[in-house]
């Protein structure tokens, strides 16, 4: 059965959402120029990264909540003003404090317009493509996992540290005339939102047991990929200069997991998340076992990139269509729950190296992380499939 393309406004949102991501994950490349010319401590400049994180996991509902009551196309332009606005004055800048500020400002712009265009694309894609349009949404901040560490240090080496800032912001243009043609500039059906009414909807079991899957399978994910350079250099003996290329294999299958998880996400959600689930919580036991091992690590690296990605975006899919009655915040919500995962999985495996545990604690801790998820998500998804079977609802 042919399916139809997605409209081209769809890969432009996914544009900006890449240049957002980017900017989310580039610092960490950065942080070494930026101490330097800021005449700050590494520590210091590490928190650039931690704040934009925490920014993205608190600021999610929060800034859609006022955004509510606007049209979703003027929504879309204000957020995303304000992250380019960010970008141009941390690029400008030459004091730490400001700069620390526009990390904040541009997450909170960042959560408010992801959750906006989470919103839009399952409004302007058929019913059942939810799943499809939302792959290449997210697509754009699997891309930026990866390409953001390398390619801001590159654009650091190439014209020092704040030309990443600018390369960011000028990526977000195309997305403005998009929005300004593309997105309709009324609410969808026309009534007012209720902040109230779209909170009480976290209520519900399901919505909350999918955030949290969510979380912990995305706090698998970057409990180890944070900590992937050091575990290969040390552990499985891979030459510094390599790193891009391991880096970009763990994207490529990230990629890769976003579009099997879109192709499949609405048909066979559940198959794909018992299996991927059970697959991915092995392969990294199965990592930490073989991290000494060139061969074993050039196999597993995009393999656990593609599994990761394709059960924790089927999860956010999974999520959407559960808050399908808070479509202002149901995007908020998947956000919220992304960048919790985000900003816990590093912070667990630094705890675990910290403690002594040696590099491949990570590894056993995405393990155990994604065991955790199955253990908690079995019972939730056998039920839903006795109760509805795999299709999914119509929103």
């Amino acid at each position: 059965m042919h399916k139809p393309s997605m409209p081209p406004v769809v890969h432009l949102l996914g544009t900006a959402v890449f240049a957002q991501g980017t900017s989310e994950f580039m610092v960490a490349g950065l942080v070494p120029d930026i101490a330097s010319d800021l005449s700050v401590s590494l520590p210091a400049a590490g928190l650039l990264t931690s704040a934009f994180a925490v920014g993205m996991a608190v600021g999610a509902p929060l800034v859609a909540l006022p955004a509510m009551r606007w049209p979703r196309r003027q929504a879309l332009l204000a957020f995303l003003s304000v992250f380019v606005l960010a970008h141009v004055v941390a690029a400008v800048t030459t004091s730490y404090e400001v700069l620390l500020a526009t990390r904040v400002a541009g997450a909170l712009a960042n959560a408010g317009f992801l959750a906006v265009a989470l919103a839009a694309v399952t409004s302007l894609v058929p019913p059942d493509a939810k799943g499809r349009g939302l792959a290449v949404l997210l697509a754009g901040t699997t891309i930026a996992c990866v390409a953001g560490v390398p390619g801001g240090a590159l654009l650091g080496d190439l014209w020092g540290w704040r030309s990443a800032f600018w390369v960011v912001a000028l990526l977000c243009v195309p997305a403005f005339a998009a929005i300004l043609t593309s997105v309709p500039g009324g609410r969808s059906g026309g009534a007012p939102p209720r902040a109230r009414r779209e909170l009480q909807v976290l209520r519900r079991p399901l919505l909350q047991a999918l955030l949290l899957l969510g979380a912990l399978v995305n706090g698998a994910t970057f409990c180890s990929f944070t900590f992937l350079a050091p575990v290969l250099v040390e552990l499985t003996g891979v030459d510094g200069a390599t790193i891009p290329a391991m880096l970009a294999l763990f994207g490529g299958g990230s990629f890769l997991g976003v579009r099997l998880g879109g192709r499949w996400s609405d048909s066979h959600p559940v198959p794909l998340l018992l299996a991927g689930g059970t697959l991915l919580a092995a392969g990294w036991g199965a990592f930490a076992l073989a991290a000494t091992h060139v061969v074993a690590v050039i196999v597993l690296v995009p393999v656990l990139g593609t599994l990761s990605f394709a059960v924790g975006s089927t999860l956010i899919a999974r999520a959407l269509y559960a808050a399908a009655a808070a479509p202002n915040l149901a995007g908020s919500y998947a956000t919220a729950s992304f960048n919790v995962g985000a900003a816990a999985g590093p912070w667990l495996g630094g705890l675990a190296i910290g403690g002594g545990l040696g590099l491949t604690a990570p590894l056993w801790g995405s393990a155990a992380l994604v065991a955790g998820a199955l253990v908690l998500g079995a019972p939730l998804t056998l039920a839903g499939r006795r109760r509805a079977g795999t299709r999914a609802p119509a929103a």
